[in-house]
């Protein structure tokens, strides 16, 4: 019977189907299919694959294995650099933003507030997504192998952790971003970049105390709603520092 031998290193065993525990996994060959195929068929999506070698060779995800070949398979090494081209991904990006699947949301509200373009809606559908990776550009973070196995997707991040400081420790780490940030520069409805707005044109839209002790407002030009340092600014601003001093210093990614 025609068959391969595929190794999988053990950080891939978060994703290996249960009978497929194993470091080395005997495949049989039983049809012409793409070595991404193949792979996710065992259960790892290709976003989460940094090489794969074949008889010591690196090849791309389009690659088709013969009889009896031994393939490799290696993890993205963190901080992983987007803008570097590699075999898997030839096409880098200019810069990292995001796009936040439902299953992960809270940690699109987190990253809004580092500053980091995110897209997320609750109502966003699989297609959605896709659509965010063809026109802008942007690395998928999900729950959802099924998604992240989609062929448009080329960067993306199988999210692991459960509570979302603990996966915005995760993504900052991954992607080495170092900052520095830009809190709360970011519209945490919308997304869209804040700006500063004259306290005078929106006093018609504050509350009496808002009035009395604040003066300094900025407002999203898209939803326009309204932002002020209020005590949840700095029950946020705390909260962000508190898993910004978690983070092991690592080479900063690319982002605006």
């Amino acid at each position: 019977m025609l068959q391969l031998k595929i190794i999988f290193p053990e950080e891939f065993n978060f994703f290996k189907r249960r009978k497929n525990k194993g470091r080395e996994i005997v495949y049989p060959l039983e049809r012409k299919a793409s070595i991404k195929n193949i792979i996710e068929s065992l259960g790892v999506p290709h976003t989460e694959i940094g090489k794969i070698v074949v008889e010591d060779k690196e090849v791309d995800f389009n690659y088709i294995p013969a009889n009896s070949q031994k393939i490799t398979v290696l993890p993205i090494i963190p901080p992983f650099d987007v803008a570097r081209p590699s075999v898997l991904r030839p096409e880098p990006l200019q810069k990292i933003r995001f796009v936040v699947d439902v299953n992960v949301g809270k940690l699109a509200l987190l990253l809004r507030m580092l500053g980091l373009d995110t897209e997320y809606s609750p109502k966003f559908l699989d297609k959605d997504i896709l659509s965010f990776c063809k026109k802008e550009k942007r690395i998928v973070l999900s729950k959802d192998i099924g998604l992240l196995e989609c062929r448009q997707i080329m960067f993306g991040r199988h999210v692991q952790s459960i509570y979302p400081d603990d996966q915005l420790i995760e993504i900052i780490k991954f992607f080495g971003i170092n900052g520095p940030f830009n809190f709360f520069s970011r519209c945490l409805r919308c997304n869209n970049k804040l700006s500063l707005v004259n306290k005078k044109d929106i006093l018609h839209r504050l509350e009496p105390k808002t009035k009395k002790y604040f003066n300094k407002f900025k407002i999203c030009p898209k939803c326009n709603r309204i932002y002020w340092r209020g005590s949840h600014y700095e029950k946020m601003k705390t909260r962000l520092l508190k898993v910004k001093n978690q983070v092991t210093p690592a080479k900063a990614g690319v982002y605006n």
